[in-house]
């Protein structure tokens, strides 16, 4: 390892933390400079994570640019900063540097309250979301893990809609009670192990797979461990059926809070799946593989029906989320490198389509204030590059070939067909949810983009007009020049529609850019993932059975 190569990640890890230094001291009145600085820092971070991907050697399967300094002690507890990537949480990295951007890009247009405390929050998520996926010490993962539930919790609590304080502390509460069971299995491995390195510990369990051995004791405790992890990255996910904190969450979180949480936030959950339930536990994994999958697959129906039953759009998106990171669990426990890569690749495709559909719902929002799906339609002829755009994000949320959804997609169905211990069933009732996924995503855009155009007057008698009072309203009310009876007043229409700004279009354009190259040319992608995807596979097919046998010690 070259000598500044260990730093790589700790700059990619810290730019957004720095970037809150001269938000929080400049003085009020100066809310535009804080906004460019925001920006300037995301992208710093975006370019950071760019150089640490085409840095990457794709051929080796462990940690690169590991950074490790040993930071306290306390008893038998030895706790370092200790980060580092390889090709599992290596794109998550560039996910979370490309998200953020387009979250700040809207919020320039349209937040106006509390500018400096909005600005810092979303660069502290950065900086903790991405501390997640480099962690390589348990206690350091903790850490980064909980203080990510800070910054969100006031994000939604401040400035989300009329029931945000509810909304806000029902994703704290349901994220803490995990977190708990999860703290309680860390502290039980680095006592046992007698360190919460997350290398040396899954030497030493691959080490005894390797002798048909376990490294943990007789009994329940590997179960229970493994209960322990997957509580909480399952709520956090979420895996049916704990997911009910995340409409509620996604519906009264200001729109960039939407993006976050979609874009990155969930994937938290899928990333410990991979990295450390099915890494630490693999005869577990194994064991509990069919189960796990079953709840994935219902989540996968369940998420996509009661999508199509939806009248608030926003709530529409949210529950297509349980859907698709449905999609993400069952490649995860499909328990093969395909599983494993279509996984992580449907990671970063959930991310960039669905924070592009919660982007273009905020921006219809903004103009009619209203998230009721009856209270739009027509705007196909009145903004034709806005609906062209959406159409296509759209698309790629379904999983159309050449777009980023469909190698994904295929990639995991290929994986849970070809699956040890999955296998034809599962992926059959799986492949029903991409039916259904187009069917409640061409019914959201053809409501909100096609048909008649309503009059500005009747969107006011739908849904929560004003709802999210702290997010700016612009000038689009169209209170006047209504039009009378069956006529349509364009000018009104107008109005009520105006154009995309130039930081909304960009938003936009990014996304379809980003879902288009993926979706042609996925196989840089997969590179990246081949080699840690193959060798974690490897180790779990020890535990498969009639392969090889691991006894307990």
């Amino acid at each position: 390892m070259e000598p500044k190569s260990e730093l790589l990640v700790t700059l990619t890890l810290f730019m957004p933390l720095i970037g809150v230094i001269p938000i929080l001291f400049l003085t009020r009145g100066r809310e535009a400079r804080i906004k460019w600085y925001a920006l300037g820092f995301s992208l710093l971070t975006l370019g950071a994570s760019l150089v640490l991907m085409f840095s990457f050697d794709s051929s080796k399967a462990g940690m690169q640019f590991e950074h490790l300094w040993e930071w306290f002690q306390f008893g038998n507890f030895k706790v370092s900063y200790y980060v580092g990537v390889d090709g599992l949480s290596l794109l998550l990295v560039v996910l979370t540097g490309f998200i953020m951007p387009l979250a700040i890009l809207f919020s320039l247009d349209h937040v106006k309250e509390r500018v400096r405390l909005y600005y810092a929050f979303l660069l502290l998520l950065e900086f903790a979301m991405i501390g997640v996926f480099v962690a390589q010490d348990l206690f350091l993962f903790y850490v980064f893990w909980e203080v990510s539930l800070v910054p969100m919790y006031f994000i939604v609590g401040i400035w989300g809609g009329e029931q945000r304080i509810y909304a806000a502390v029902k994703f704290f509460l349901y994220t803490m009670a995990g977190s708990i069971l999860m703290l309680l299995a860390i502290l039980w491995m680095g006592n046992h192990f007698g360190t919460f390195n997350v290398q040396e510990i899954m030497s030493v369990i691959q080490a005894a797979g390797a002798t048909n051995q376990s490294a943990f004791p007789v009994g329940p405790t590997e179960l229970l461990l493994f209960l322990g992890f997957f509580i909480a990255f399952a709520i956090k996910v979420p895996i049916w059926p704990l997911h009910s904190w995340l409409p509620d969450a996604h519906v009264q979180a200001p729109t960039a809070g939407s993006v976050i949480l979609a874009g990155v936030l969930l994937k938290l959950g899928t990333y410990g799946l991979l990295r450390f339930c099915i890494g630490f536990f693999p005869k577990v994994s194994v064991d509990i593989a069919p189960i796990v999958a079953v709840l994935a697959v219902i989540g996968i129906i369940y998420g996509a029906w009661v999508s199509y039953a939806q009248t608030d759009v926003k709530k529409l998106v949210a529950y297509s989320s349980i859907s698709h990171l449905g999609f993400v669990v069952l490649g995860i426990f499909a328990l093969n490198s395909a599983g494993f890569q279509g996984a992580t690749l449907q990671m970063i495709n959930h991310g960039i389509s669905t924070g592009g559909l919660f982007l273009l719902v905020g921006m219809l929002y903004e103009r009619r204030h209203t998230k009721d799906i009856n209270a739009f339609g027509g705007i196909w002829k009145v903004l034709p590059v806005f609906s062209g755009l959406s159409l296509v994000i759209a698309l790629s949320s379904m999983g159309l070939p050449g777009l980023n959804g469909f190698v994904g997609e295929f990639t995991i169905l290929l994986g849970a067909f070809g699956s040890p211990v999955l296998g034809f069933w599962f992926t059959l009732f799986a492949t029903a949810g991409v039916i259904m996924a187009a069917v409640y995503l061409l019914y959201m855009w053809n409501k909100v983009f096609m048909g008649e155009y309503k009059q500005p007057a009747e969107a006011h008698g739908h849904g929560e007009a004003h709802g999210e009072s702290h997010e700016g309203h612009g000038d689009a009310h169209g209170h006047d020049d209504h039009g009378h009876g069956d006529e349509v007043d364009m000018e009104a229409v107008k109005r009520a529609y105006p154009p995309l700004s130039w930081n909304e279009a960009t938003a936009l354009i990014v996304v379809v850019i980003a879902a288009l190259v993926i979706g042609l040319y996925p196989r840089p992608f997969f590179g990246y993932m081949d080699a840690s995807a193959g060798a974690l596979a490897a180790e779990v097919q020890r535990y498969v059975p009639g392969q090889t046998t691991v006894v307990q010690e």
